[in-house]
C-alpha cells in the first residue's frame, strides 16, 4: 500500500446539516500527519470525536478517485473532494474491513466500509454517491500513534 496524498479538514462540512446545507470549513492537503492511538488524526475534526469511534482515520483507494474523474469527465477533479483522510493505491480496502493492517508502522484496524452518502453528489458531481457505493473507503481506528508521510 503506498499513499497518494493526506487530507485534514478542521471542521465538519455536512455531519448533522441535513436540510441545512453544507459549510465550507475546507480541508487541507499535507505531506504527514500524526495518528493518535485510540483517538484520531492530530488537527483533523474526528480526533477524540466519541470514545472508540470507528472512524478514527479513513482510507480512500486512488484507483476509485481516477475512476471516477475519468467516468463522470473531470479531469480537474481534485481529491480533497471525497473528504478522506489518506489515499493510497495498491490495495483493495474492502478486503481489510475486520483486519490489522500496518502502514508505515502504524498499525490500524479496518472497521467498515466509509459508506458515501448524498452529499457526494453536492461535493463531488451528481451521481457520485450511488458511483461510489460499495467503494466508498475504509472507516479505521488507529491502534498504535505514529506517524504517516507521503
Amino acid at each position: 500500500m503506498h499513499i497518494k496524498a493526506i487530507y485534514i479538514s478542521a471542521g465538519h462540512d455536512f455531519v448533522g446539516r441535513h436540510g441545512k446545507g453544507r459549510l465550507h470549513h475546507g480541508i487541507e492537503k499535507v505531506d504527514t500527519i500524526e495518528c493518535l492511538e485510540g483517538r484520531g488524526i492530530v488537527g483533523d475534526r474526528y480526533l477524540d470525536h466519541k470514545e472508540d469511534f470507528k472512524g478514527q482515520i479513513t482510507f480512500f483507494d486512488w484507483s476509485v478517485y481516477l475512476r471516477i474523474r475519468d467516468n463522470f469527465n473531470l479531469p480537474e477533479l481534485d481529491p480533497e473532494k471525497f473528504r478522506r483522510n489518506v489515499l493510497v493505491e495498491g490495495v483493495d480496502l474492502n478486503t481489510l474491513i475486520g483486519q490489522k493492517f500496518t502502514l508505515q508502522g502504524v498499525e490500524f484496524e479496518g472497521i467498515e466500509e466509509c459508506r458515501p452518502c448524498y452529499w457526494m453528489d453536492e461535493a463531488v458531481n451528481p451521481g457520485v454517491h450511488e458511483a461510489l457505493k460499495g467503494h466508498g473507503g475504509l472507516r479505521a481506528k488507529i491502534l498504535t500513534s505514529g506517524t504517516l508521510s507521503l
